[in-house]
């Protein structure tokens, strides 16, 4: 089964806790602190895997999550970082954020291996929380957790050349007279359900002809198979459009030519103006060459036209010929240029003030989460951390800029107090 687009949850480890600890050991009454810190969470790579040809894994598996760090130890031991997690993908496999349809990374190359998600950081353990009139703190911070991605995949594949057509015009049985492919023949309409490859040698070189799937009239609007493959067309350097110019199933070769063409143009301008070389396949048949004939007054001084049989091998010499010769002036095919959108980590030093229905003032953003990974409300050293914290990173000049005064509420995270200047 060939899969080209499938969604997927990923995760990344969440930071392991840091520890609350105190030397131990005999003759040692009153020993320092020495909790170590947290293992950070494992990050989320995407790896190009050339030996894969579709999306079909990710049918059976939605969630990729890294692992967790561990929590620190005494001692001052650090907690282990979790495993990183890579996910191969075939070439050509475009990733997507699913929330605002933006391109995270678009894997190209074999090998190429690329950071989407960034574990989180491991907790401080309470000896880093030390200071000259705090010696023995009785708390640590917790580890940063991470919330699940959605991501969408999209597999468009690489090739040179694009075999472009109506169903049943000859194009599985062109590629493979041209190279070492076996697509599925036979006498039926969409016969190819799938993108098949293969590779052409030409002398000392070679190159990629890719068999698109039978495209009809309405493909660009999701008629037919067509939309679901016209995607393949996009990464193709150019195009040799195969029309049966025999007109043996009745229908007629210069109104399939031009509506073909009509819908690369609805699907994508860009893909319509590909390079194209026409293929007039089934030449041996009876009434190919006085469609021929037609088919050159109204088309000859547009396209480069050549006469095929493709079940006989007639005329594929020259046409590839052509092939290779147009192939040596286009620039390579490259990865789809775009600003990569970044899970970027939210900066810990800000924050808003809200004020609730009861009039109290609430503290929200990401400083408030930081505080509630490192406060104790049982402890008063760590709510002498926070109050020192809040102090300088200006909550509290917020607050009076907000209008707070003496007795009323405010309220940071799980912490509910009454502000007194």
């Amino acid at each position: 089964m060939f899969v080209d687009k499938e969604n997927i949850i990923i995760k990344a480890g969440n930071g392991g806790d840091g520890a609350t600890s105190f030397i131990h050991y005999k003759g040692v009454t009153n020993g320092g602190p020495d909790g170590g810190d947290g293992g950070d969470g494992g990050d989320v790579y995407f790896v190009g895997d050339k030996r894969k040809s579709s999306l079909i894994d990710f049918m059976y598996q939605k969630k990729y999550f890294a692992g967790n760090g561990t929590k620190g130890g005494p001692k001052k031991c650090y907690g282990k970082k979790g495993d990183d997690i890579e996910i191969a993908v075939p070439l050509g496999t475009v990733i997507r954020d699913k929330s605002t349809g933006k391109i995270v990374c678009d894997i190209f190359y074999d090998g190429e291996k690329k950071l989407v998600l960034t574990g989180g950081k491991g907790g401080k353990g309470n000896c880093k929380f030390c200071t000259s009139t705090r010696h023995a703190p009785h708390f640590s911070q917790k580890g940063v957790t991470t919330e699940p991605v959605r991501l969408i995949l999209e597999l468009k594949t690489i090739a040179d050349v694009g075999l472009l057509g109506f169903p049943s015009v000859g194009k599985s049985t062109l590629l493979s007279k041209i190279s070492g492919a076996k697509p599925k023949i036979a006498a039926y309409h969409f016969t190819t359900l799938s993108p098949n490859l293969g590779v052409v040698t030409h002398y000392d070189d070679n190159f990629v002809v890719a068999d698109i799937p039978g495209l009809i009239e309405g493909a660009s609007e999701g008629a037919g198979l067509g939309y679901e493959f016209l995607r393949h067309i996009e990464r193709t350097r150019m195009l040799v459009h195969l029309v049966d110019i025999s007109g043996s199933e009745g229908r007629v070769p210069i109104e399939d030519f031009v509506t073909l063409n009509n819908e690369l143009l609805k699907y994508n301008e860009e893909v319509a103006n590909l390079p194209q070389i026409v293929a007039l396949n089934k030449m041996d048949m009876f009434g190919a060459e006085e469609n021929y004939k037609k088919f050159v007054k109204k088309f000859g001084k547009k396209y480069k036209i050549f006469k095929i049989s493709a079940i006989n091998a007639e005329g594929l010499v020259e046409l590839f010929n052509e092939v290779y010769e147009t192939l040596k002036t286009l620039p390579p095919i490259k990865p789809i240029e775009h600003e990569e959108f970044v899970y970027e980590r939210k900066d810990e030093n800000t924050f808003e003030i809200e004020r609730d229905e009861d009039g109290a003032f609430v503290v929200i953003g990401p400083l408030v989460d930081l505080l509630s990974r490192n406060v104790v409300l049982n402890d008063m050293d760590s709510l002498s951390y926070m109050q020192k914290t809040l102090r300088d990173k200006g909550v509290f000049k917020a607050l009076k800029s907000a209008g707070v005064k003496d007795g009323d509420t405010v309220v940071i995270g799980e912490v509910e107090f009454d502000y007194l200047d």
